[in-house]
């Protein structure tokens, strides 16, 4: 397991963002993206579960970021979220993304939160495709 080491302001793990949910990344072997982490009230929408939202942001992040990971400069073009389960506040959460396709021009993934018990709560999909003309002037990830 190697730590994916975190992106400044991001929104869903960077550290420099006082607004950040915090999420840390690790990547396996596999190739699979793997995290836990614990929402608060700050991700809150229905009284103690967390907003769509909030899982939304971290299912893309996931899905983009394990394909970043295995070196491809993506942009989303598509994302698919799908809600099972409530995610509760205060409590553990893991999640996995996964590369399940690479065409010529598309790279597709998909990941699921999952609560303690490992029922999954919330899927996606995405589709991205290579666009490092987008991140030519941005260095997206701190060095450790």
């Amino acid at each position: 397991m190697k730590k994916i080491p975190e992106h400044g302001w991001c929104f869903v793990c960077g550290t420099s963002n006082p607004h950040s949910i915090g999420v840390e990344w690790w990547l396996g072997d596999d190739g699979i993206l793997t995290s836990e982490f614990i929402l608060n009230e700050a991700q809150q929408g229905p009284p103690g579960n967390a907003h769509g939202g909030a899982s939304a942001a971290i299912l893309d992040e996931a899905m983009g970021l394990v394909v970043w990971a295995a070196g491809h400069k993506v942009a989303a073009v598509n994302l698919e979220i799908n809600y099972h389960k409530p995610l509760p506040l205060h409590e553990t959460l893991h999640l996995a993304a996964r590369i399940t396709q690479t065409d010529e021009r598309k790279i597709f993934s998909t990941g699921e939160i999952m609560l303690p018990d490992g029922t999954i709560a919330v899927s996606g999909r995405g589709i991205y495709v290579t666009a490092p003309q987008l991140f030519e002037k941005v260095q997206l990830y701190r060095q450790e």
